[in-house]
């Protein structure tokens, strides 16, 4: 029985108009209202993870989405293979490609330092190829789903280049050099970092600080297939 204290009002303003979604096909469409820089860092788990799952939303709409590692390691717990490479296989529209898929900078963890830097640089590097792309394309028009990236974006996730910078692998101009070059209509995402990156204040709109209240591995829990990696 309906609410009687419910307003027609109220149900037609809900999303679906009081009925349940329903999945539709997806089909190339181009974004009405991207072109925003988001930021999000912090010392709690889930920056990738949230991340992602936008890209994955923005994926269902039909829109053009890559994702770039600048790193990506962890420890021996970790499969060479993350769950979400294999959902993203599965997906049209959305990719990834990773450069530093061997360790962590700094995690005393067998990976070379100074090969770090170099992948950074080298993830750097081909950020710029994706920012250059993504201008040359019509981003207010639909991108075929099976498009290299080359092609152009709607949306592009730098995964863990605030960490990069975090480390000086590159460095906070760099970071600020690649958010200015980027095209109007081209949603922007940054994430890593345990440490605030203030010097992005002036040039995100959108910061999320992922806080870490409590996390298993405090207490020995090591990482889980399926909710880590």
């Amino acid at each position: 029985m309906r609410d009687e204290t419910t307003s027609d009002s109220t149900v037609e303003n809900t999303p679906g108009q009081g009925r349940s979604p329903e999945p539709e096909r997806i089909e190339p469409a181009a974004p009405e209202a991207f072109g925003l820089v988001q930021v999000w860092w912090g010392d709690g788990k889930g920056k990738t993870t949230a991340t992602l799952g936008m890209g994955m939303r923005a994926a269902g709409h039909g829109y053009r989405v890559h994702m770039l590692q600048f790193m990506k390691g962890g420890a021996s717990s970790v499969d060479a293979v993350r769950g979400e490479y294999n959902a993203i296989a599965a997906l049209p529209g959305i990719s990834y490609e990773n450069l530093g898929h061997y360790g962590w900078h700094g995690m005393a963890d067998g990976s070379d330092e100074a090969d770090h830097e170099a992948q950074a640089q080298a993830g750097l590097e081909r950020a710029r190829e994706l920012l250059a792309a993504a201008d040359d394309a019509d981003l207010e028009a639909p991108i075929d789903l099976d498009s290299p990236p080359e092609d152009g974006v709607h949306m592009l996730l730098l995964d863990e280049i605030l960490y990069a910078a975090d480390r000086d692998l590159v460095s906070e101009a760099d970071v600020c050099e690649l958010i200015d070059s980027k095209p109007a209509d081209l949603e922007l995402v940054l994430s890593g970092s345990h440490a605030e990156p203030t010097y992005l204040e002036d040039r995100a709109d959108l910061i999320t600080n992922v806080r870490k209240v409590k996390h298993p591995i405090e207490d020995g829990q090591r990482a889980r297939r399926g909710t880590e990696f």
